[in-house]
């Protein structure tokens, strides 16, 4: 029975995970690029683009946990890919952090503020695409790094002590789930603000930049006082589904507040009129 526990609490673990990798900067600034094109060019397409990304990276996720299902019986994650995923981490949150910051302080009054990612905008060509593979494909090949790597090679071998190569699979199904129901809102959400192009949605993108940057900056941070201070880092351990809980609310509110503040701000130019 304990066991099953600790196996249904790992899933739900992971699952968290895929909703908070789902929110990564990147994978905004991905999805708003996919979505713009998109609204010009095939429309009806443009509310998936989320979804159809995220299919495509969660697809080499579950190659990723397939593979390393299968060589973790003779082969263990090296212990300095730990520290090492830890400050690269660190050091591409706080330049998105920066980047997003900067994008909402200098965005005109009248336009609305893209996210910003640093790998969609080395990519920027890639987003300029309507086909639905092509579109998964984009994902699939974001998935191609580092940090979704490892993160699918930790897990997968952590499944492996439950059983094997079908426990891994599961895991890589559970994160997938959570970043495709990430993604796919985000690409909803965007597609809608998009559409309507007003002073609520102005202001709702600013919300949403400016959260972007307070999470991309809060994680860099936390990552650092645990990695600085064994403390912390002792405190942490267990508590990772409450701190993906964490983030995936503080996103939630930050949707609900820029529509409140933008609802505020209209009426009172309608009163003032």
């Amino acid at each position: 029975m304990e066991s099953l526990t600790e196996w249904i609490a790992l899933l739900a673990l992971v699952f968290v995970l895929g909703a908070r990798h789902g929110l990564d900067a990147d994978h905004l600034a991905t999805i708003d690029g996919l979505t713009r094109h998109n609204l010009r060019f095939a429309p009806s397409r443009a509310r998936w683009c989320g979804s159809l990304f995220s299919l495509g990276h969660g697809a080499i996720v579950m190659l990723i946990a397939l593979a390393v299902g299968v060589a973790s019986t003779q082969w263990q994650v090296p212990a300095w890919m730990e520290d090492l995923g830890t400050w690269i981490s660190i050091g591409f949150l706080t330049l998105l952090g920066t980047l997003n910051l900067r994008a909402v302080l200098t965005a005109p009054a009248g336009e609305m503020v893209a996210t910003v990612g640093i790998k969609a905008g080395l990519l920027r060509r890639l987003q300029a695409t309507s086909h639905p593979l092509a579109i998964a494909a984009v994902g699939a090949l974001f998935a191609l790094s580092f940090d979704t790597m490892s993160q699918a090679a930790l897990f997968a071998v952590t499944a492996t002590q439950h059983g094997g190569i079908a426990h891994a699979l599961m895991l890589g199904v559970a994160f997938t789930t959570g970043m495709l129901l990430a993604d796919g809102a985000n690409g909803l959400w965007i597609a809608g603000l998009l559409r309507r192009a007003d002073h609520r949605a102005r202001i709702a993108s600013r919300v949403m930049g400016l959260m972007v940057a307070a999470i991309s900056f809060g994680v860099a941070g936390f990552g650092l006082a645990r990695w600085l201070n064994a403390d912390i880092s002792m405190w942490y351990d267990g508590k990772e589904l409450l701190v993906g809980l964490g983030v995936i609310v503080v996103v939630t509110a930050s949707f609900l507040v820029g529509n409140w503040l933008a609802r505020g701000t209209r009426l009172a130019e309608g009163t003032s009129n």
